[in-house]
């Protein structure tokens, strides 16, 4: 596909909808280039609202959303943006381990010095809108656009309207847990537990994780089944249940506050949204969970759509700015990567709640690069794969080894034909599943 040059004198004019986190960079990015932008957003302005609504999940930023933009940045304002943002958040190094009893394991997440940063949603949001000079707020008039870019969450208004058109693949699904958020404040005017990691309480069908703030405390988030939720119903019941499986975190969180705030807001659902594709002719494209909502388990959900803008800036230099061209190559390029996202952060709740503390689980990370989600899959795949088949063979292979002994030194028959036969069917497990 070759490149059209696009000359014109006038100014062209995006209307962005939505300004979070996304729409937020996006019109930074718009902006830069020349654009003239539009910002329209249907809640209170965030930087001047005394009360934040919406999602309150801490974010995890990975190299994937502040590098890609960094490089985007040449340098400038973008750049130097996301360096403040940076600088406002919490490195962690290592997912720390909590067993039922108490004791902590940490795992790495990559090679040394690498790291994710817990990044409190609403200042970030703050941030990407603090620059006025790429940033006007919508007004309810009518306007003529020549591009508009629905950043506008996962029941974008935008999208409903992609709905109306055939050829349109659209899937939504809601998984049967919810969240619900409870903070460890500090103690002694220090962290609580050790602030560099991202502390996690996996128990099977469900788990907890806690992330550090600025001002000390750990945002501590609990995923459940509703069922569970709905199962706990007084105080008392919700402190037996965390002595029975968080028993460390109650003197942490205070009993009398882990009584009162289980109950201050109902637990949250959380949706995973598909579609294809995400754009309509060079008039209106799809980005973040407008066009790839994620449940927020592999950490990637912002960067997922940072990493939009970022692709969307790097085609539009590609192509020339040609609006017809951009939106075509944007959907050929994002949709299989962030469908693979989607999947990874499914599978990644299982790892997470049940497999963390596997030594199989370090094979399965993915880097800290820009290697896109669906390269990433496949190679996770190749690995399984590869595991799978290097535990068949060593296993086969001692099963031979001690056949051998077995013939030079025979034991009691009985029991030997007991543990080679539980040998035998472990092997056939692994090397079929």
């Amino acid at each position: 596909m070759e490149p059209t040059q696009v000359k014109s004198d006038k100014k062209k004019v995006v209307a962005v909808v939505g300004g979070g986190l996304v729409g937020a960079l996006n019109a930074c990015f718009f902006a830069k280039r020349g654009f003239e932008v539009q910002v329209y957003e249907s809640r209170e302005d965030i930087r001047t609202a005394k009360v934040v609504k919406g999602r309150s999940i801490n974010l995890a930023l990975s190299h994937r959303g502040p590098d890609g933009a960094e490089a985007r940045g040449d340098g400038g304002e973008v750049a130097c943006l996301f360096v403040q943002i940076v600088s406002q958040g919490i490195p962690m190094h290592a997912r720390m381990i909590h067993s039922p009893d108490g004791k902590q394991s940490p795992i790495p997440y990559g090679k040394k010095g690498q790291f994710i940063l817990s990044v409190d949603r609403a200042n970030l949001n703050k941030q990407l809108l603090s620059g006025e000079k790429y940033i006007a707020d919508g007004a309810k008039e009518h306007i003529s656009v020549d591009l508009i870019v629905g950043c506008d969450g996962a029941f974008s208004a935008i999208r409903k309207q992609f709905l109306r058109r055939s050829r349109f693949n659209y899937s939504q699904t809601y998984i049967p847990h919810g969240y619900m958020e409870l903070t460890m404040p500090p103690r002694d005017g220090d962290f609580a537990m050790k602030p560099h990691y991202l502390h996690i309480w996996p128990r099977n069908t469900f788990m907890m994780i806690a992330l550090p703030n600025l001002d000390k405390t750990f945002t501590c988030t609990l995923f459940m089944p509703f069922e569970e939720f709905e199962k706990i119903t007084t105080g008392d019941e919700v402190l037996e249940f965390f002595q029975k499986y968080f028993a460390d975190a109650i003197p942490l969180i205070g009993a009398d506050s882990l009584k009162r705030d289980y109950f201050r807001l109902p637990a949250q659902a959380m949706v995973s949204v598909k579609c294809s594709p995400y754009h309509i002719a060079d008039k209106c494209v799809l980005m973040g969970d407008a066009a790839h909502a994620v449940v927020p388990f592999y950490g990637q959900g912002m960067n997922a759509g940072f990493e939009d803008c970022v692709v969307f800036d790097e085609i539009m230099d590609q192509f020339n700015e040609d609006l017809g061209v951009v939106l075509e190559e944007y959907t050929r390029v994002r949709v299989p990567d962030d469908h693979a996202i989607a999947d990874l952060a499914m599978y990644n709740y299982i790892e997470m709640r049940a497999h963390v503390n596997s030594k199989w689980f370090l094979f399965r990370k993915v880097t800290f690069t820009r290697t896109r989600y669906h390269q990433a899959v496949k190679r996770w795949q190749w690995q399984d794969k590869v595991i799978n088949r290097g535990l068949l063979v060593c296993g086969t292979g001692a099963v031979l080894g001690g056949s051998y002994l077995l013939f030079k030194n025979p034991p009691n028959m009985d029991k030997v034909n007991l543990d080679v036969e539980k040998m035998w069917n472990r092997l056939v497990s692994l090397g079929t599943s």
